[in-house]
């Protein structure tokens, strides 16, 4: 049985829980992720208490822990990387290549959570989100679970130039992950369907689908460049890349809803500028 993870506010400050029920005070995704993988669930049946888990959901990370993202992991995402792009053989090379491109995405406490807003940048013009199946990597590499996540991302900035990557991918309120984690084997999230909607006005204006089969690499091959030269001792999240790209004339709009459902989860954000 797979056990569900949820952080949440109350008048004491954050809150872990586990299957509806609010875990031992002290006891967060930090302190679970430092145990081996074999070693997570006794950790939460040790630490799980009865009081029922009603405050309102958070981000599903500790605030000092750190976002990460692959990209180009997808055939779709590296042909839009191409069509946006005056370098247009640079992702074609990092789609064909044997590293993985990795990139830090954001910290803990900037990341949203499920029903919290995302937002675009006000000196960008062409904005997407991006659905992603996200990893959750305990302090040995392992992969331990996974969230629904949404990589906000300002295309003409990117595709200006390739070293604006950062601009283009760190900003405020441009990561939302959740709406809590779900602890699974690699093998189980290697075939997750992922889907994408997006309304204005209380109309769809884009819909789209994919699954984590379409990966061009394993979970754990992207997971492995990661944690190559870089250690996680309190765990980490990674964001495996998009398949989902909305057509070159889309941009978000103030008050877009975005809804991503990866798996068994589905994470809802309103967009603001």
């Amino acid at each position: 049985m797979s056990h569900y993870l949820t952080r949440h506010r109350t008048d004491d400050g954050p809150r872990w829980a586990v299957d509806g029920c609010y875990l031992a005070e002290g006891t967060g995704l930090s302190t679970l992720l430092e145990q081996p993988a074999d070693g997570i669930v006794s950790a939460l049946c040790a630490a799980r208490g009865e009081s029922a888990a009603d405050g309102e959901l958070l981000a599903p990370i500790d605030d000092a822990q750190e976002v990460w993202a692959a990209g180009v992991t997808y055939l779709r995402s590296r042909e839009a990387r191409v069509e946006e792009s005056q370098s247009k053989d640079l992702y074609q090379r990092v789609y064909e290549a044997e590293r993985v491109e990795v990139f830090f995405k954001a910290n803990g406490w900037r990341v949203m959570g499920h029903g919290q807003a995302v937002r675009i940048r006000r000196d960008s013009q062409w904005n997407v989100p991006e659905p992603e199946l996200t990893l959750v990597i305990n302090r040995d590499g392992d992969i331990v679970g996974y969230a629904a996540g949404n990589d906000m991302s300002s295309r003409d900035i990117e595709g200006e130039n390739a070293l604006y990557l950062p601009q283009a991918k760190i900003y405020d309120g441009s990561c939302a992950i959740g709406p809590g984690i779900l602890l699974a084997s690699p093998d189980v999230l290697a075939q997750l369907p992922i889907y994408m909607s997006i309304w204005r006005d209380g109309a769809t204006v884009f819909q789209g689908e994919t699954s984590s089969a379409q990966l061009k690499r394993s979970l754990a091959e992207i997971a492995g460049w990661l944690t190559r030269e870089l250690a996680f001792p309190n765990g980490a999240l990674l964001m495996t890349g998009t398949g989902i790209v909305p057509p070159d004339v889309f941009t978000l709009a103030v008050g877009d809803a975005v809804r991503i459902e990866v798996g068994e989860l589905a994470l809802e954000n309103v967009v603001q500028s």
